[in-house]
């Protein structure tokens, strides 16, 4: 079992994500993914480390389990994995209550904010992802 600390993002669904069918286009998944991975960042990395970091997305690859609807009540749960060097891998799993719509593995590229250039995170940062003392982390 993971000891990665989950993030959960409320996600809002637009009339621009239905798609011909009557359901969210494959695209805005995608949207929802970076929002929702970066919120977690936000949400749990010190402040000096968000100001001095960017992410840019290297991968994703969805599993679609169900269809997404307009009303739908929608939350994005987001495990970051493991870091390995100046890469990041997540897992976000997008929910209906407890039905599963899809799932996504990601992996992305942390790059200094002033050089642009990939950048490792300190140890000290990526224990505020996880419990304990075991941060997953090469």
């Amino acid at each position: 079992m993971s000891n990665a600390i989950p993030h959960c993002f409320p996600i809002g669904i637009d009339p621009a994500d239905i798609d011909f069918m009557g359901h969210v286009n494959n695209a805005s998944y995608l949207k929802w993914v970076q929002e929702a991975v970066l919120d977690h960042w936000r949400a749990l990395a010190p402040a000096e480390a968000v100001a001095e970091h960017l992410w840019v997305a290297l991968k994703h690859e969805i599993t679609y389990r169900k269809p997404t609807f307009l009303d739908d009540d929608v939350i994005a749960t987001v495990l970051l994995e493991k870091v390995q060097g100046a890469r990041a891998f997540y897992e976000t799993i997008i929910r209906r209550g407890e039905e599963v719509l899809a799932e996504v593995k990601s992996s992305w590229c942390c790059v200094n904010a002033s050089t642009l250039r990939p950048a490792r995170l300190a140890q000290n940062v990526i224990q505020h992802f996880f419990h304990g003392e075991d941060a997953a982390s090469n």
